[in-house]
C-alpha cells in the first residue's frame, strides 16, 4: 500500500504564492504518474498538474503558466509551486499517484485565497 501526505496549504492573499509538497510512502515511486488535483465545495475534483515518470508535465487550463509541478525521485516528493493565486484557486488540494491500474490519494491540504 501507499500513503501520500500533503503539506503547505495556507491562507494567502490574492496575487500571493504558495508551495505545496507531497511526501509519498511507497515503493517504486519513480515509475508512477504523480499529480495534483483540487476540489471545491459542490464541484467535482479537477486536475491541476501532472508529471509522468519520464518528467512530462501537463496542467489544467486555468493554471495559465502560474503553477509548476516537480518531483524528486530520490526523496519520494512531488511539489506544486503556485504563484499569482486567485480567489477561485481556493479549495482542497490532493496528491495523486497512479500506475498499473492502481490509484492512490492523499487526504488533502486546504488552500484559501482571500483578502
Amino acid at each position: 500500500q501507499a500513503r501520500l501526505v500533503e503539506s503547505g496549504g495556507a491562507l494567502v492573499q490574492p496575487g500571493g504564492s504558495l508551495r505545496l509538497s507531497c511526501a509519498a510512502d511507497m515503493i517504486f515511486f519513480s515509475i508512477y504518474r504523480m499529480a495534483w488535483y483540487r476540489q471545491v465545495l459542490g464541484k467535482e475534483r479537477e486536475l491541476v498538474a501532472a508529471i509522468t515518470s519520464n518528467g512530462e508535465k501537463n496542467y489544467g487550463e486555468f493554471v495559465k503558466g502560474r503553477f509548476t509541478i516537480s518531483r524528486d525521485n530520490d526523496k519520494n516528493l512531488v511539489d506544486l509551486q503556485m504563484t499569482g493565486l486567485r480567489a477561485d484557486d481556493t479549495g482542497v488540494y490532493y496528491c495523486f499517484a497512479g500506475g498499473w491500474g492502481v490509484d492512490h490519494w492523499g487526504q488533502g491540504t486546504q488552500v484559501i485565497v482571500s483578502s
